[in-house]
């Protein structure tokens, strides 16, 4: 029977087909271009909406009560990441196109679909949703100091302002509101309450649109490119190799339970490109590859999360964890 369930077991399936699809339209009919990129901010304000309607504002202060996990996440996240993310982008082309697009998605954890890897894995999803809010405010402050810190005075030239802030009012801002809007009505009525159910439909449906609507509009114009975006794909590779690791380490050394600790290796792991979508669309011209960066992190890493789901249980945090450098994590009771 299709339920929600059924639809974030099979995201990674049903995200292929759109892939495809979106390579079918974008190369066999590159004169819909402009008609799928016209689609792309209706579309994508509908995901961020649903998106952030998953995230439990009016449950922040549930965040912090278990401390040490919202330390290591934050910590993991906000100072470790920003090394990793540092070191292994010196290794691309020093060209402020594809090193602002690796930028902008490298260093905003994910707080949409690590919920649902993080439970194929057995891990602690309800954790992971209780510091989602924290995550997401917590990035949106600190890109811009990380942008600005990676990239310098550059960035001043790179960002115009009026554009940028219009991205972030309409495609991040406004939903953002709304969503808490609405789950402050869905706390006092159950027509609210039933509506937010009906909205939790829509996440990957509307993920598959989004990569169908941007795939569809961006290839055309990237594809005499598509060497140049590769050269991000090992950049992308490396981090989903490096962080996995380095979240098992920390939550070894936090002494963590099994749950706990896998739902910190996703939570370390997993980037928002959704979100930062739209400021890399809103960059000015010249920096159309921007957008085709940050989406083809979502590609890779959506297959590095079906990868995951299956070697975080079975080798990085097994059940029974033995022999590995960490401290030996706790057993779910």
């Amino acid at each position: 029977m299709l339920s929600k369930e059924w639809l974030q077991r099979r995201q990674v399936a049903i995200y292929a087909v759109a892939v495809l699809l979106a390579g079918g339209f974008g190369l066999g009919l590159p004169a819909s271009a402009a008609l799928f990129e016209r689609l792309i901010t209706p579309v994508l304000a509908v995901l961020l909406y649903a998106t952030f309607l998953e995230v439990p504002f009016v449950r922040f202060r549930r965040a912090f009560t278990n401390g040490r996990f919202m330390a290591l996440a934050l910590g993991l996240n906000f100072l470790v990441v920003p090394v990793v993310v540092y070191g292994l982008t010196r290794v691309l082309p020093q060209e402020p196109i594809l090193l602002v697009g690796a930028l902008l998605v490298l260093l905003t954890p994910c707080i949409d679909y690590v919920i649902p890897f993080s439970d194929l894995a057995g891990g602690d999803a309800e954790q992971v949703t209780a510091a989602t809010p924290v995550l997401l405010v917590v990035q949106l402050l600190l890109l811009p100091v990380y942008l600005w810190l990676f990239v310098g005075r550059r960035m001043a030239d790179i960002v115009e302002a009026g554009p940028f802030l219009e991205a972030f009012f309409v495609l991040i801002g406004v939903p953002l509101t709304l969503a808490w809007l609405t789950e402050l009505w869905a706390n006092r009525s159950e027509t609210g309450e039933r509506w937010q159910a009906t909205i939790g439909w829509v996440p990957v449906p509307m993920m598959a649109a989004t990569l169908l609507v941007v795939i569809a509009s961006q290839l055309p114009r990237v594809w005499d490119s598509i060497g140049q975006i590769a050269a991000v794909v090992p950049v992308y590779v490396a981090f989903l190799v490096v962080m996995p690791l380095v979240g098992r380490l920390a939550a070894g050394l936090g002494g963590l339970d099994v749950g706990e600790a896998r739902a910190l290796v996703f939570t370390a792991t997993t980037r928002n490109s959704l979100v930062v979508l739209p400021l890399a669309l809103a960059l000015p011209a010249g920096y159309e590859l921007a957008p085709a960066v940050v989406v083809t992190q979502t590609l890779v890493e959506l297959i590095g999360m079906v990868v995951l789901t299956r070697v975080v249980p079975a080798w990085l945090v097994p059940d029974a964890p033995a022999g590995l450098p960490a401290p030996t994590l706790r057993r779910d009771e």
